[in-house]
């Protein structure tokens, strides 16, 4: 598979919505597409982005993106990257596409001093923790919760 790993464009935003919906869907999660789009956009676009994207892209089309912030942990008086979002759509898997985007993320890190990178993943994705298990990372038993406001 011929691709490019690219900064997210504002001309990407609404298959990145589509992308993030097929995603939604992949993790059992409800997902509401509506002004989904303006919200990345200021997100992305603004003088100080909250969130940053990299799109794994053909000649067509975008297949995969990995989404990431910027956080700081008490623990260890120190920044990390957290890694929102990685997918890939089913066609572009086992090319080895999700190896280098982690590799992307762990160059964005050091580049932005962080002591290290953290992201979850539900316990049913048993070939995403295989993936993060062969690259290194290590898994930690904990349950997230989300209070809705």
């Amino acid at each position: 598979m011929e691709y490019i790993i690219r900064n997210c464009q504002i001309t990407d935003l609404p298959k990145l919505v589509i992308l993030c919906q097929k995603h939604a869907a992949f993790e059992k999660a409800v997902f509401y597409p509506e002004e989904k789009e303006e919200g990345l956009k200021k997100a992305l676009f603004n003088e100080h982005p909250k969130l940053f994207c990299l799109v794994v892209a053909t000649k067509e089309t975008i297949v995969g993106y990995v989404s990431y912030t910027y956080d700081f942990s008490t623990w260890d008086a120190a920044a990390f990257l957290y890694m929102d979002c990685l997918f890939l759509e089913e066609e572009a898997r086992s090319f080895g596409i999700g190896e280098v985007l982690i590799e992307k993320l762990k160059e964005k890190a050091a580049e932005n001093n962080c002591v290290n990178i953290q992201w979850q993943t539900p316990q049913f994705n048993t070939r995403a923790i295989k993936f993060y298990n062969r690259i290194g990372a290590k898994g930690k038993d904990k349950v997230r919760f989300t209070l809705n406001l």
